[in-house]
């Protein structure tokens, strides 16, 4: 692929700000950081302009466990601020990092954070039936507290209770025209963690933050849609897309039409919790005039911008 300052959307996963579940202290993740963003220097190398977006899943289950674990003594923190939390924090860890690599690798560029907004619709389905796992798990009793405060807990499998938030679709991003301003700027711009802090408008269009969260995924492809990127990829635990995973017959994809990826998606080749709704973010940004997508993990992002990794999906039938 060759780019004269064309711009690309990369999502990268909160689990992968983690490399290892046993070692999720801070030092650890500045380690993550620090190998996630020489991947992005290398985009930065090859002419791109680039938008980071994150995951925040692991961060927010830290923080509501220390609500909880502060909660005789520290008032709690809604799901809303949690959200711009981790924002903050994590854009804080990627600005620094990008800034020491750059320096290295000869680049001069600015980093910004923009703390992001995402519209969601009062009345999305969603709100009736929150079926978002956050936080850990629980006993019944502690469950019946947090329902006392509002909070919907459900049984997990026979693993213990965990409160549930809804998941509704991301309308609009709040921010998009300040992240669209630093871009045109030659700005490097990490917005819209999480999927972007959940907000709803009142009568008066007003916004106001709600309890929920957004899929990072999805928040990120209409973040791509609304900046016009040329390429949207998509950071995650897997090189590249497979049909039949884990099964003898299992097979690595390397390019995948949006009709072939919708195909293999309606087959049940994608599961729920993890490619499926890679793949329907992909699909809602080449349907909506994305001219191509990339799936790959951190390690193999250079390469794949050069075409020897990744699985690309482009429009067509």
């Amino acid at each position: 692929m060759t780019t004269s300052m064309k711009t690309a959307v990369i999502a990268i996963g909160g689990n992968s700000l983690i490399l290892d579940k046993h070692h999720p202290e801070v030092a650890f993740q500045w380690e993550a950081v620090y190998e996630t963003v020489k991947h992005v220097v290398a985009m930065l190398q090859e002419g791109w302009r680039v938008v980071i977006t994150h995951g925040n899943g692991p961060q927010v289950g830290f923080i509501l466990r220390r609500n909880e674990l502060a909660a005789p003594e520290v008032h709690t923190t809604p799901m809303d601020v949690i959200g711009a939390d981790t924002q903050g924090s994590i854009g804080y860890m990627l600005q620094q990092a990008l800034d020491n690599e750059m320096r290295k690798a000869g680049i001069h560029k600015g980093v910004a954070t923009v703390i992001t907004q995402t519209l969601v619709d009062r009345a999305d389905p969603a709100f009736e039936n929150p079926n978002k796992p956050i936080g850990g798990f629980m006993s019944e009793e502690e469950g019946k507290k947090f329902e006392a405060e509002g909070w919907t807990v459900v049984e997990d499998a026979g693993r213990g209770y965990r409160r549930v938030v809804a998941s509704p679709i991301p309308m609009r991003i709040v921010e998009l025209d300040a992240i669209n301003t630093l871009i045109r700027n030659d700005i490097i711009v990490i917005c819209t963690g999480g999927g972007g802090i959940p907000v709803v408008e009142d009568e008066e269009g007003n916004l106001h933050g709600v309890n929920a969260v957004i899929d990072k995924d999805r928040g990120t492809s209409l973040l791509a849609i609304g900046l016009k990127a040329d390429l949207f990829v998509i950071s995650t635990a897997v090189e590249k897309v497979a049909i039949n995973f884990n099964k003898p017959d299992q097979k690595w994809l390397d390019t995948l039409t949006a009709g072939e990826a919708r195909r293999y998606m309606e087959e049940g080749h994608f599961a729920a919790g993890s490619m499926k709704p890679k793949i329907e973010a992909v699909l809602n940004f080449v349907d909506n005039g994305g001219p191509q997508a990339i799936i790959t993990d951190p390690a193999n992002i250079a390469r794949a911008m050069r075409g020897e990794s990744g699985t690309l999906i482009v429009p067509g039938d």
